[in-house]
Parts: C-alpha cells; sequence; structure tokens
C-alpha cells in the first residue's frame, strides 16, 4: 500500500500552498503536475523544480523518485505557445525613421489593455495581412490592369502619385497592428498586395514585391513622422534627439512593443487627463485593500493603464516606487 505524502509547492513569490497526496507521490512528473492543477487550481502550463538536498537549490524534477514526503517543489510558468510564434520573433530590422536607428527584434503581441482609446495597436498581426480598398479611382484603374494582365500578361506601371496613394493606404493599414513593422512583416504585406492585385509585380524581382517592399519602407517612416508631428504618444517617445542638457533624450535605444505589450505608449483614453488619472491610481491603491473587490480593481487598472505605461516609459520610476503597488502584482492579476 502506497504511504499518504503531502508537499508544499511554492506558487510564486510569497504564495505558497500543500497539497495532500492519499495515495502517495505519482509514479509520473505529469500525473504529479495535473494533481498540482487540480488542488492548487493552477491555470496555464508550467515545469517543476524539487528542493535539492545535496545544493540546498532548487533543480529541474525529472523524475518523482527524486522527491519524498514533505519535499517543497517550485511552479515554473511557461509563456504559452502562441506568444512563440511571430514571424519576427528572431529577425532584426533597422529602422528607416531618423529618431528609430537602433535595431530591435519585434515580437508579436497577443493581449493589450483595452483601456486606451488610441487607435493604435488594436488587435495582433494578422496571419493574412488584409489589402485595403484603395482610393475610387486607383480601384478602377487597378481593376482594367488586372484584367490586361490576366487575358494578355501586361504589367501594370502606376504613376507616382498613383503609387503613393497605394502605399499611403498600406501604411495606414499597417499602423493599426504595429508602428514598427519587421523584415518579415514588411514582405507579408507586399505579397498580399501583389496577391490581390497581379498587375503590380515588378520585372527583374525574383520576388515580385521588392520594390514595393523598400518603397513601404521609407512611407512607414514618413507615416509614424506624420503621426508623430501630430501628437501621438508612442512615436513622440521615440522623437528625442541627442541634445545636451535634454533630460528626455534617449539616444541608445528605440522604444517599441515587445513581450506582452501591444500598444507600447497608448494615449489616454478620450475625456481624461494625467491630473484624473492620477485621481484614480490612488483610488486604485486604496481599492487593491479591500477584500472581494477583482472587479473594481480590473476596472481601474484598465482606466489607469496608459496613464502607467507614460510613468513607466517617461519617468522610469524605481523598483521600490513599483513596490507600492502591493497586490497589483498578484497572480491573479498578472
Amino acid at each position: 500500500m502506497a504511504t499518504p505524502a503531502v508537499l508544499r509547492i511554492i506558487l510564486g513569490q510569497n504564495d505558497s500552498s500543500k497539497i495532500s497526496l492519499p495515495s502517495g507521490i505519482p509514479d509520473s512528473v505529469e500525473e504529479l503536475k495535473s494533481e498540482i492543477k487540480r488542488q492548487c487550481e493552477v491555470a496555464g502550463d508550467f515545469r517543476l523544480q524539487y528542493k535539492d538536498s545535496d545544493f540546498d537549490e532548487f533543480i529541474n524534477l525529472k523524475s518523482t523518485s527524486d522527491i519524498q514526503n514533505k519535499a517543497t517543489l517550485k511552479l515554473i510558468y511557461l509563456p504559452s505557445a502562441s506568444s512563440l510564434t511571430s514571424p519576427c520573433l528572431s529577425s532584426v530590422e533597422p529602422s528607416l525613421d531618423e529618431t528609430a536607428s537602433i535595431s530591435s527584434v519585434d515580437t508579436d503581441i497577443l493581449s493589450s489593455s483595452s483601456s486606451s482609446s488610441s487607435s493604435l495597436r488594436c488587435e495582433p498581426w494578422p496571419d493574412v495581412f488584409p489589402v485595403p480598398e484603395f482610393v475610387y479611382d486607383v480601384e478602377l484603374q487597378l481593376q482594367r490592369a488586372n484584367t490586361d494582365f490576366q487575358n494578355n500578361g501586361i504589367l501594370f506601371s502606376p504613376s507616382p502619385r498613383m503609387k503613393s496613394d497605394i502605399l499611403e493606404s498600406l501604411a495606414s493599414q499597417i499602423i493599426k497592428y504595429k508602428a514598427y513593422p519587421c523584415n518579415a512583416e514588411f514582405d507579408a504585406v507586399a505579397e498580399a498586395l501583389l496577391k490581390k492585385h497581379p498587375c503590380l509585380k515588378e520585372q527583374g524581382s525574383v520576388s515580385g514585391f521588392y520594390g514595393w517592399k523598400i518603397s513601404l519602407k521609407y512611407k512607414m517612416a514618413n507615416y509614424r513622422t506624420k503621426l508623430r508631428n501630430i501628437g501621438c504618444s508612442e512615436l513622440n517617445v521615440n522623437s528625442f534627439k541627442r541634445k545636451q542638457g535634454d533630460p528626455r533624450t534617449s539616444p541608445n535605444q528605440v522604444k517599441k512593443a515587445r513581450r506582452a505589450e501591444v500598444n507600447y505608449c497608448p494615449d489616454y483614453p478620450t475625456g481624461q487627463s494625467q491630473e484624473s488619472l492620477e485621481e484614480e491610481r490612488l483610488a486604485l491603491l486604496s481599492e487593491v485593500r479591500k477584500s472581494n473587490n477583482q472587479q473594481v480593481v480590473k476596472e481601474k487598472m484598465e482606466k489607469t493603464f496608459a496613464y502607467r505605461r507614460h510613468e513607466v516609459i517617461e519617468e522610469k520610476p524605481f523598483i521600490a516606487e513599483f513596490k507600492e503597488g502591493g497586490q497589483l502584482f498578484s497572480l491573479s492579476r498578472r
């Protein structure tokens, strides 16, 4: 008969639990993980580490034979598979924007706070890029050119003005997903354009869209400048020049969305100001101290998301200041 066992499970910082195993320690690690999920109500994937008596440190658990009754286990949470499937996970693309000169890895992001009214970063990058409808005269010319291409194989060479209109429409569509697309994403946009309008294929190009891709990069740089000039917060944060004595200078980094972010620096919600959101933040700190108040806290966190992002990016507070949030960092609010 198996000997009953109890285990101490470390779920996170300052968060642990005890589980009982009346039938003894399971034969496999997977069975043990299932029991931990059931008793501790843990969601998502994780791996286990156990406290090794030889080294007095946590070591990855490969077999349940390594642990005994009253052993201490630690949960190491794993990222979801969806956050690791970006086409740009390992690609580095230098920005053409004059202020975004530092190469960086762009990662597709699949989650975002709904608190911001900004139209940017509303959705993750799509699997198939949706080419928008162009202005009427451009669409009319492209329809005729596509028909001519299908019947006679004749490629269409748009005028400079028409090409600019096409690129402008594509840039306005791209900005809904990312302000700084990576190389693979520019490829996806140009490829989608030719798939919808094959008459635009370029002669002498292996891919058929290399020239469109390069033109689109320059158009995106110009489009970012245009948005920055009208006060787009996400782009303003990258506009500071290298000037002596300018406290806003940030010459060695390009600030853009990375893991767990969709909109890096969203605008304040409509009708809100820095002063009103500071009042909401103070109210939030009071609400987290109350019990059974998760819904109110969640609503206030969403409302103050943009304000807190501006504080982190522009003021770069110390870690001690973050700790004032206290329960904001509990597992239930991650």
